[in-house]
């Protein structure tokens, strides 16, 4: 666990990251470039030659890990692509009513796995599938990117955290990670704390059932430990917040990387 200092040098420039869109920029860039990292430490060579074959000369996954959120404007039929809305209040997940139309997170992910395997495709489509598939991982571990308590995603929910004013989705997103150790460190520290047991436990199961566990988190921690506060009002959080979430925060980290690297390696040829 990193320890809770780093929330401590929090500063007033959470409030530049409030997100006005429904589903936010999960994790920021910072995020999505831990989860590719951590990723590629539990590639295969298989796999690393064949992402290696699909990008283009000079590029890599971890500098283009936002590209789905770089794109969104423009491809304005992605926005649903980043999340699933799954009732706060319900018991889990149902794809039937929460993926309706077949365009949330959990349904993209399997499409662009196939998309990618799919080696009769043109070069530039499994590209792209490649990069929708490494960001819709990172974005489903996101808890406020499985849920729906009418709220966009947490982005209605204004927070003081230490001082600064913000909004729940923001500090999910990218507040908290902006003020961790610098990149390099906290890398190495996530990687270090991953047992080969639990990459094996992460690992197994099923993209639905992952998406559960950021729901879960969603409900027990992102929400539950929310203290009541009038209609409108900030919700106040301090110091015992920051200690309660961190570990949430890294395992979800470690398990949208070790998960990531487990389909990648899955769909290798």
């Amino acid at each position: 666990m990193i320890r809770s200092n780093w929330m401590r040098r929090w500063s007033l420039a959470i409030v530049a990251a409030v997100c006005t869109a429904r589903s936010g920029f999960c994790w920021g860039e910072e995020g999505h470039r831990l989860t590719v990292r951590i990723a590629e430490a539990f590639l295969t060579a298989a796999a690393k030659q064949q992402i290696q074959a699909t990008l283009m000369p000079g590029e890599s996954l971890e500098d283009l890990a936002s590209w789905a959120d770089q794109i969104r404007q423009s491809r304005p039929q992605t926005y649903n692509w980043h999340f699933i809305d799954i009732p706060l209040d319900s018991a889990g997940l149902d794809m039937h009513r929460d993926c309706p139309m077949v365009d949330c997170v959990i349904a993209k992910i399997a499409d662009f796995r196939a998309a990618w395997r799919d080696t009769s495709a043109t070069a530039e489509s499994r590209r792209e599938a490649l990069l929708f598939l490494v960001h819709f991982v990172g974005d489903m571990h996101q808890p406020l990117h499985c849920e729906n308590n009418n709220d966009r995603g947490g982005n209605d929910v204004p927070v003081s955290f230490m001082g600064s004013q913000t909004n729940l989705h923001a500090l999910w997103d990218s507040g908290l990670l902006r003020t961790m150790p610098g990149e390099d460190h906290l890398f190495a520290t996530l990687r270090q704390a991953i047992t080969a047991d639990q990459a094996a436990s992460w690992s197994a199961g099923t993209v639905e059932q992952w998406a559960g566990e950021s729901f879960h988190a969603a409900q027990t921690t992102v929400y539950g430990l929310l203290p009541s506060v009038d209609e409108g009002q900030a919700v106040p959080l301090g110091e015992w917040y920051e200690q309660m979430v961190e570990p949430v925060l890294e395992q979800q980290l470690e398990k949208a990387g070790v998960r990531l690297a487990a389909i990648l390696n899955g769909t290798a040829q």
